[in-house]
């Protein structure tokens, strides 16, 4: 018996990809205007600064997820003042990626008929805590959550056990009695499926299965929309 249905948020309940290519497009305009600096060079930094800041901190630290810490880092390499420009770029990302995304078509449908059906609704997301709170409230998921796993919160960014681990404990029920729902196989099912949870492959974009799958005998659902969700969390029972 399914008791909790926990949902990664990037490119899983919204489409990150459209929101974070205009909201470096308005940064690059700002920085373009106030600094001189072309966009394009503004985009090759911006990249540059996200693979330092990962090699520096590590890969499995929520913090290399931070848009503050690369755009400080940015305007002290450039000789620029951080403030007022720290906090004007970082909320110009942020409040761009809001306005431009959008829930994934049946996402908040499928997550308000789970919560009816009396089903828990759980988190597990990598990325630092306060925009993913803004994220479930400002795309209308935020009623229906009842716990949230960050990896700002475990310490540690999936696959790792230690984070799955807090998502069934949070959950307060059994591995199998929990489905987690995501859209990266090697992060979100991979993970699920070696903490004993029933994992869902959310692949809208139909993305190859990798090569180094290592599935061993077991098995997930793919699905492509979130229509196909619910019939296959009823089948469980």
């Amino acid at each position: 018996m399914i008791k909790e249905v926990i949902f990664d948020i990037d490119s899983t309940l919204y489409d990150y990809d459209p929101g974070h290519a205009s909201g470096l497009k308005r940064m690059g305009e700002y920085v373009e205007k106030e600094f001189g600096i072309a966009p394009g060079e503004f985009e090759k930094a911006y990249q540059r600064m996200n693979r330092e800041t990962a090699e520096r901190l590590g890969r499995d630290n929520a913090a290399i997820h931070s848009r503050s810490i690369r755009i400080q880092n940015l305007l002290e390499q450039w000789g620029q003042p951080l403030f007022p420009h720290l906090k004007r770029l970082y909320h110009l990302y942020w409040d761009t990626l809001l306005e431009v995304s959008r829930p994934e078509p049946g996402s908040l449908e499928a997550v308000r008929q789970l919560a009816d059906m009396g089903l828990s609704i759980g988190i597990g997301t990598d990325m630092t805590t306060r925009m993913q709170y803004e994220k479930l409230e400002y795309f209308g998921f935020a009623p229906y959550v009842r716990h949230i796993v960050t990896s700002q919160e475990a310490g540690v960014e999936k696959p790792h056990p230690e984070f799955m681990a807090l998502c069934i404990r949070k959950a307060g029920c059994a591995p199998e009695e929990c489905v987690f729902v995501g859209d990266t196989f090697k992060k979100d099912v991979i993970g699920a499926m070696n903490a004993g949870m029933h994992a869902v492959w959310y692949n809208a974009k139909e993305r190859a299965l990798p090569e180094d799958a290592d599935l061993a005998g077991r098995s997930y659902q793919e699905i492509r929309h979130f229509d196909e969700l619910v019939p296959y969390i009823k089948s469980l029972a």
